[in-house]
This record gives C-alpha cells, sequence and structure tokens, in this order.
C-alpha cells in the first residue's frame, strides 16, 4: 500500500498512555539531531527491508528512514516527539523531489554551496504549511546546511574549532582520515594521535557534565551510570584502527565539518533514485513509538529502527514498550536499537516471544563506523 506523507503539527507531541516520562522532562521544541548519528549501513542490514514489509522507523534527522526505502518496503511510519526533527525529514524528503543528487549534497552541507537559500526555495512549495513556517525562521541554519542545524552537531563543531586545535593540527587530522592499512592505522594512532592530552581533552569535552550541557539533552543521562567519556574513547580508538577512517562520513563530520568521498548510505549516488521513487511510502507523526503502534494492526510490523530511544526509558518502561512492540510485529520481524551508555536487552522472562540475534548484533556493531554506542541489539519476534 501506498499514503501519502503527512507532517507533524506545532502542538505538543501526542504521546501515548505508555509515553515514557522523558516525553515530559527533555526539551523537544528546537532540532537536536540534524543528522541521523546511528550507522544506516549496520541499520539496514540487520532489518533487512524487503518489498511488502511494514516499518516503523525513528526519524531522528530522516537520514535513516530514508536508508530503508532502498529495500524498497511498502511502507516506512516515522516517529518522532519532536515537530523540529520532523521538519528535518521533511525538507529531506523535499529535497529528493525538487533537487538533483548533488543539490541535495549541498543543501545538506556534505558539500559547498554559496547559496542554500536558492536551494531551499527549490523545495519549499514541496513543505507543508508548519514545514515551511519553521525553515523559512531558520535561514541562518540553511546558510550552513541543514546537517549543521542541530545541537549535537554545534557540540562537535565548538570541538572541531577550539578543542581538536589545542591537541592535533590539520595535518595530524589529514592524516588520519587517509586511513591506510589496519597497521598503518594503528601506528599512527599510537605514535601520534593518542597522546596524553588527547585523552584528556577527550575525557573532558565528552564528559557527562559537558555533553549534557552542550551536546545531549541532561534528561538523557537519567539511566546512566559510569563514565561516559571513557567508552566512548574506546569506541573512537576502534573507529580510527580496526575500521578505516577513509570510509567513515561520521568522523569525517566530526573532524572536518563535512563529508568526503565517504557518505552516509542514505546520500550515497547509487541510491538516490531509489530513495526518491520511494517517498510515497513514506509517512510521518509527531508521537512516541507506541502511540504510533496503536494506529496498526497487531502483527502488521516487520521491522523497526528505535534508534537509541531505550536509553532514556528506566527498565519498567523499557519493559512496557517491548511488550508493547512484540503485539505489533510479525513473526520473524525485527527489532533493531543501540545502547550508548545504559544497558538495554530483551528480558530473559520475554525468550518465549524475543529471541536475540546475538551473531549478527555482535558482528554489526564491530563494523559500525558510528562510534560512539557501546551495544547494538538485534531481536526477533518468534
Amino acid at each position: 500500500m501506498t499514503s501519502a506523507p503527512t507532517t507533524a503539527p506545532t502542538s505538543p507531541p501526542t504521546a501515548s498512555a505508555a509515553a515514557p516520562k522523558v516525553a515530559t522532562d527533555a526539551d523537544f521544541s528546537a532540532i537536536r539531531y540534524a543528522q541521523c548519528w546511528e550507522d544506516a549501513d549496520v541499520l539496514v542490514a540487520a532489518l533487512a527491508p524487503q518489498p511488502g514489509h511494514t516499518l516503523v522507523s525513528i526519524a531522528s534527522a530522516g537520514d535513516n528512514t530514508l536508508a530503508l526505502l532502498i529495500g524498497q518496503p511498502a511502507r516506512v511510519l516515522a516517529v518522532d516527539l519532536s515537530a523540529a526533527q520532523l521538519a528535518c525529514l521533511e525538507l529531506r524528503v523535499a529535497a529528493y523531489r525538487a533537487l538533483t543528487h548533488e543539490g541535495l549534497l549541498q543543501l545538506a552541507g556534505s558539500r559547498p554551496h554559496g547559496d542554500r537559500r536558492a536551494l531551499y526555495a527549490q523545495c519549499r512549495n514541496q513543505l507543508s504549511a508548519a514545514a515551511r513556517v519553521f525553515w523559512d525562521a531558520h535561514g541562518h541554519d540553511l546558510d550552513q546546511g541543514i546537517g549543521a542545524a542541530g545541537k549535537f552537531e554545534r557540540y562537535f563543531a565548538t570541538f572541531r574549532r577550539f578543542v581538536l586545535p589545542l591537541v592535533h593540527g590539520r595535518a595530524d587530522v589529514d592524516r588520519l582520515l587517509a586511513g591506510g592499512t589496519r597497521d598503518e592505522r594503528e601506528a599512527f594512532y599510537t605514535r601520534h594521535w593518542d597522546t596524553a592530552r588527547w585523552q584528556w581533552m577527550f575525557r573532558l569535552f565528552f564528559s557527562r557534565a559537558v555533553m549534557g550541557r552542550l551536546g545531549r539533552d541532561p534528561a538523557f543521562f537519567a539511566h546512566v551510570e559510569g563514565s561516559v567519556a571513557a567508552r566512548i574513547l574506546t569506541r573512537a580508538r576502534h573507529a580510527m584502527t580496526a575500521l578505516d577512517p577513509a570510509a567513515n562520513p561520521y568522523m569525517h563530520w566530526i573532524l572536518k565539518g563535512c563529508h568526503g568521498s565517504a557518505l552516509p548510505l542514505a546520500l550515497r549516488a547509487e541510491h538516490f533514485d531509489t530513495i526518491r521513487d520511494g517517498l510515497d511510502r513514506l509517512e510521518w507523526r509527531q508521537c512516541d513509538v507506541n502511540g504510533a503502534l496503536d494506529t496498526l494492526d497487531d502483527g502488521a510490523v516487520h521491522g523497526c529502527n528505535l534508534s537509541d530511544i531505550f536509553e532514556y526509558m528506566s527498565l519498567d518502561e523499557y519493559r512496557r514498550s517491548l511488550d508493547r512492540l512484540c503485539r505489533a510485529l510479525a513473526p520473524g520481524a525485527r527489532l533493531a536499537y543501540w545502547n550508548m551508555l545504559a544497558p538495554r536487552r530483551r528480558p530473559d522472562d520475554m525468550a518465549a516471544v524475543l529471541r536475540p540475534l546475538l551473531d549478527l548484533a555482535a558482528r554489526l556493531h564491530a563494523e559500525d563506523k558510528a562510534f560512539f554506542y557501546s551495544a547494538f541489539v538485534v531481536e526477533e519476534r518468534v
């Protein structure tokens, strides 16, 4: 089936009776994430979208929801508590419709452009009235490229402009991003990159206090235990050595403020036409996941991209969400989600309805280019 896209209202989000506490504790009024900071290659490999599938996806900035269209599913329902995040998704949809592939990259900020407001003007009549009002008031964000418009991206920009130069110069950054063989990457990291100053600056800037103030909402740390920076530092080393930085668009953006030759899945030229042709199968709503599931028949969903939403829930809230998801899932349907700092996995007493795909999840986590996450979880409806 196909569904005409819908957009979020500017009123407060629709929260189901089982909505998590973070729905009221966190501020969802502005763009928090202007691009998705989970690896879409990993996501698509986990969910394996196919023709005929119905998928539910956390909208965030829209990139990973759009990447799911590559599998040509029958329907993708994107949900988010934030009207601002849905405005990001809607502008991306308009850009696929109105621009060339190169124009899409220029509007996103992946590539330079001297007049991004002119690119926006080509997309504007594709937007709902609410989205036009939102983006008309964010001209500066359009000028910078819409991929730089979020609080999290400004956090990285602060790191790139003011912190990184105190540790590494441009030549070191260029050498890191050049990649090389595994041995070459290990040697460069050990001898040149992993200095005492790097470790100290990293632990300070990516601490819970600084990240909560400048990057994420402090409410997102309510269920986190232990050192935030130490875990991210370990994963950063993996991304700089075990994986090839030259093929990592997320690292390139953090260190350079744009994308290099490597692009996130939804922005690659070979997928542009497939995504554009599938846009009529995408719809979006301003609500929590449970609110979206309440509009679907039990057993109707074949896969869910849940981003890292369980990070923000208590264990009881997480368990209630899993129960509701399992009613919505068809046999063999999959859930995919990330743990950054708060461990969340299917409870043992749900073994009869939900099966963890441990080998697949571990393999994909080892390949994950977005290196913030301590675990990737894939679970399958029995």
